[in-house]
């Protein structure tokens, strides 16, 4: 049986090369990562920015989504890395899936500080990030002012990626983010 690790934080904190280096280097012989913004780029009509109120439904509904596939991979043996802006508040369909299929849940959310997040936000270049400095500043915020366990958070300011992703494993065995 597989599990379910999401790796969340505001934009630019490390998510995807974090998660990607996650699912390459496990032991597990069957691993995944899940890049969350491919979801919402299947929206071809209709499509809201995800950080503005009026997404809520989109958004609930693309959760939905990611939770149950995800969890179908799980029960299939796969480790799925789960890479996304996936606050507290969305927790919900994912401790769903995972108990539907008897996975454990595991979160992490990375939290370099602010400048550093905004800083790796507005340097992407790859087609369709999000470098808007405002939008990442304002995500960094909620994470940092939402109610987490300190023991889900990891404050990657000063580490490149192979550090983080070695002290997730770290914290993994550990079971340090374990939710479920």
């Amino acid at each position: 049986m597989g599990r379910l690790v999401i790796v969340s934080g505001p934009p630019g904190a490390g998510k995807s090369t974090v998660a990607q280096r996650l699912s390459q280097l496990v032991a597990a012989p069957l691993a995944m990562h899940m890049h969350t913004d491919d979801f919402y780029g299947y929206i071809r009509k209709g499509f809201v920015p995800p950080w503005l109120p009026e997404s809520r439904h989109q958004n609930v509904t693309l959760m939905n989504a990611m939770a149950s596939a995800a969890g179908i991979c799980g029960q299939a043996g796969y480790e799925v890395f789960i890479d996304g802006i996936v606050g507290p508040w969305f927790f919900d369909p994912w401790i769903a899936a995972a108990k539907d299929g008897g996975l454990e849940l595991h979160y992490v959310a990375l939290m370099p500080d602010e400048a550093t997040t905004v800083g790796r936000a507005t340097a992407r270049a790859a087609p369709g990030a999000m470098t808007d400095a405002g939008v990442s500043q304002q995500m960094w915020l909620a994470f940092r002012d939402y109610a987490i366990e300190d023991r889900h958070r990891v404050d990657s300011t000063l580490q490149a990626a192979n550090e983080t992703a070695a002290a997730v494993f770290e914290g993994l065995a550990e079971g340090r983010f374990r939710l479920t």
